[in-house]
């Protein structure tokens, strides 16, 4: 490890207290700018820290050999301080080439032509088609039902336009923006009809928030396990930079009547699909989007304007918005009557339970994405809670018996999913991967056992317990209750 800074006293004084304040084996000193090399990183870092201002400025941290990672939990798991302070892992490859065998570059045939002109629309590299949205064969007409994002094939933590998942219950409308009009009514003093033009008129705010399907991952509600991947269950999330008009600002220049308690929200789809909507929500952090990560909201995810309830169960993020009524009490529509309500194993049933647990899942490694030989390899995936913020999430690789904090990727921003990254020595045996994640409220996801005491498995929305991924000697995983 090397430690360079830029003296600002004679180097004698800096030389003497450098000497007194760190062990003698392993330091070297020289003249200005000076190098310090200490076998124990901790205490470099801590000496580091203190460095005064009137002594030294710090100019780069380096390290000059890998060190042993510390086990953080069993089966393989190590310490997340990989991640957090950049220690190097010998044969991360787990079969790394050395400086002597390595093989010239090859000129490849790209490099031997001018490549393609330039496009309208940038797409991905067609060698990146396998990353698409997936959806099974539909019973149902086109159109009705939902296409899942392929959460395993991204990294990050913002899902890209064209991959965020769809949810229709009529198909995509074709609709024209200067013919568009959302209209504002019910209890308020003054009713509203805005163009799209007139909406982006408006102050925008941006933020970035999750959306979740209420059924996202509810294939873990089967009795039997199902031989499904991380699209297929849990693929029903995407999150996004979202712009657009604060709705509270509107119902302030329509004005609220004091009786109003409620918004129903209404889309312009042929299924007039309609959600009622606590007031109090409205008037907190709710946006009418008017675009998506920078460009246009997409025709499936709500063209022209749609609204974002951030936290909220997917199916209340109305989409082609096209009315907003104030009343007294909620509408009870069809989706949030015989659907939208959570069934509990005691014949009774959780109506209007809105925003989305605490929960993760890893994406990697996960089914369709086998490991090849025994190894280092980073578990990586994402946590979410409509309730706020992630505050941490936990691994573990012998199936819950011990766990170990993963390290997590910023910006950790409330109502946004949070990427996690723990770092794992593979050993070549058998292994059960999963992940478990605390909001800022204090909320623990559930273990699958924990979550069927509470509510039982027959519902199929707002399931949040620990997922787990078998790996078996082949580096292969499946799906598995544990």
């Amino acid at each position: 490890m090397e430690l360079l800074f830029e003296t600002g006293r004679a180097d004698a004084s800096v030389r003497g207290k450098w000497q007194r304040g760190m062990p003698s084996a392993g330091i070297a000193l020289s003249i200005k700018p000076t190098v310090l090399l200490c076998r124990s990183h901790r205490a470099l870092r801590a000496h580091a820290s203190s460095f005064d201002r009137n002594e030294g400025v710090l100019l780069m941290l380096r390290k000059t050999h890998a060190e042993p990672v510390d086990p953080a939990a069993g089966n393989g798991i190590l310490s997340r301080r990989i991640f957090l302070e950049g220690a190097l892992v010998v044969g991360a490859t787990g079969a790394g080439l050395s400086r002597g065998s390595a093989e010239p570059l090859t000129v490849q045939p790209w490099m031997k032509a001018p490549g393609a002109g330039f496009a309208g629309y940038g797409q991905p590299s067609p060698f990146e088609s396998r990353v698409v949205k997936v959806f099974p064969p539909p019973p149902n007409p086109p159109g009705v039902g939902a296409s899942r994002t392929p959460l395993h094939m991204l990294d990050g933590m913002i899902t890209p336009s064209g991959l965020h998942f769809e949810r229709s219950h009529s198909g995509t409308p074709e609709i024209d923006p200067d013919q568009h009009r959302l209209v504002i009514h019910g209890l308020v003093k003054r009713p509203l009809v805005f163009t799209v033009e007139a909406l982006s008129r408006y102050p925008m705010q941006s933020r970035i928030a999750f959306i979740e399907c209420g059924g996202n991952s509810l294939a873990l509600n089967a009795p039997q396990v199902q031989p499904l991947n991380v699209a297929a269950i849990h693929g029903l999330m995407g999150c996004s930079e979202w712009t657009g008009v604060r709705l509270s600002t509107l119902l302030d220049e329509a004005g609220i009547e004091p009786e109003a308690r409620w918004v129903i929200a209404e889309g312009a789809d042929a299924a007039a699909m309609s959600r009622s909507i606590p007031l109090t929500k409205a008037m907190d952090d709710a946006l009418l989007c008017l675009y998506q990560n920078g460009e246009r909201v997409r025709p499936s995810n709500g063209y022209p304007v749609r609204l974002l309830l951030p936290g909220f169960e997917g199916n209340m993020n109305v989409k082609w918005l096209r009315r907003l009524k104030l009343t007294t009490g909620p509408a009870m529509t069809k989706d949030e009557t015989s659907k939208y309500t959570i069934l509990l194993k005691n014949e009774k049933a959780w109506q209007f339970v809105f925003p989305m647990e605490v929960k993760s899942v890893i994406t990697r490694p996960s089914p369709g994405l086998a490991l090849r030989g025994p190894g280092f390899y980073e578990i990586s995936g994402l946590a979410w809670s409509g309730n706020g913020n992630i505050r941490q999430v936990d691994v573990s690789a012998d199936g819950g018996r011990s766990w170990a904090p993963a390290a997590l990727q910023g910006p950790i921003l409330p109502k946004a999913p949070v990427r996690f990254r723990a770092a794992w020595q593979w050993n070549g045996g058998p292994a059960v991967l999963q992940s478990r994640a605390t909001d800022d409220t204090g909320m623990v996801q559930p273990t699958r056992a924990q979550f069927a005491d509470e509510r039982g498995l027959r519902g199929i929305y707002h399931y949040n317990a620990i997922a787990s991924w078998r790996i078996d000697e082949k580096g292969e995983a499946s799906n598995v209750y544990a």
